[in-house]
Parts: C-alpha cells; structure tokens; sequence
C-alpha cells in the first residue's frame, strides 16, 4: 500500500515580498501569507489527513497551524526544513536562485543533493510508519523539488525547470504516492 502525501508550500513571507531567500532563518509570514494560509485551510476543508507535517521553521509551523491546526494532529520535523544556504541565509534571491539552478553547495551550508537525503530518509520513516495512510506536509521550495526527484522520478534539472513558481501556478496541493 501506498503513502498519500500532499504537499502545501508555506505561505508568502516578508522576505519573499522583499526579494530575500530565507534558507534556515525563522522567516516571518506576511499579511499576505497569513491570509494565504487561513485561506488554504477553507479550501481543503473537505479533505482529511491522518497526520499533517511541518518543517520546524516558523514560517512552515504558522502555515501550518493557521491551515490545519483546529482539525488534525501537527508534528514538526526538521528534515523537512528549506536548503540551508549558509552565509546567504536571508540573501537577495538575486544571488540565491541561481546557485540553486546550478546545483550548487552553499558556502557553509548545504546542497539540494544533501536537501535530497534528508528527504529520503524522511519518506522512509513515512513508509514504515504511514503506510496505507494520507499525510499533509507544509514545508518549502528544497524539499518539494527532491519529491518531484526521489517520487516523480525526475532529474534536479527537470524539477527546477518545471517548478510551479517559474510559472506562478500554484494550487492547493500537489499529490505524491509514496509505494
């Protein structure tokens, strides 16, 4: 049997707004975002989770619990957390996005191959845990890529190429079948 996940990005923060890339800092949400996030929980009301998920970066925990907390259980998990860019932390997205596309490590932090494991070892845990089950994860950019990579099957070249903030095409959810 297969793990049901669906993934929800955090909402907008005030970084996003300024043109920052929060990496591993707490990040703020926006008014923008927490309306985002009020309203991602209206519209997913006919949908139930037996668990949801969230980095335990407070952006992700806001969205989180703004979303879904009156109606199931949240659990935090660092794995699930942003690339940590190191030194650009809070960088201009300028100089941040295209080290990502470049696949980069990033000067005393990590690489999208090291966001890749965390994940890994993250659906794992949810194999031998949830199997049969449907889960939510609130995270980030990083890790909702390595799912299109580990899940989908796609190259990091692919996945950064067809990402839906490229297109502006975000929706509430995107499913993944863990087997």
């Amino acid at each position: 049997m297969a793990v049901k996940i669906t993934y929800f990005v955090h909402g907008t923060t005030i970084d996003n707004e300024t043109g920052h890339s929060t990496g591993w800092n707490q990040g703020e949400l926006s008014e923008l975002g927490k309306q985002q996030s009020i309203g991602l929980g209206n519209i997913t009301l006919d949908q139930n989770y037996d668990v949801v998920f969230c980095s335990d970066l407070k952006r992700a925990k806001d969205t989180a619990h703004l979303a879904f907390g009156k109606r199931f259980k949240i659990i935090e998990d660092q794995r699930l957390r942003e690339c940590n860019y190191g030194d650009l932390n809070g960088g201009e997205s300028d100089i941040v996005e295209p080290m990502q596309e470049r696949l980069e490590k990033f000067p005393n932090g990590e690489s999208y191959d090291e966001v890749k494991v965390r994940m890994a070892d993250f659906l794992e845990f949810l194999k031998k845990n949830y199997e049969g089950k449907s889960v939510a994860i609130v995270a980030h950019k990083a890790p909702q890529l390595a799912l299109d990579v580990l899940i989908k099957h796609k190259t990091w070249e692919q996945a950064l190429a067809e990402d839906w903030r490229k297109t502006k095409s975000w929706k509430p959810g995107w499913t993944y079948l863990l087997s």
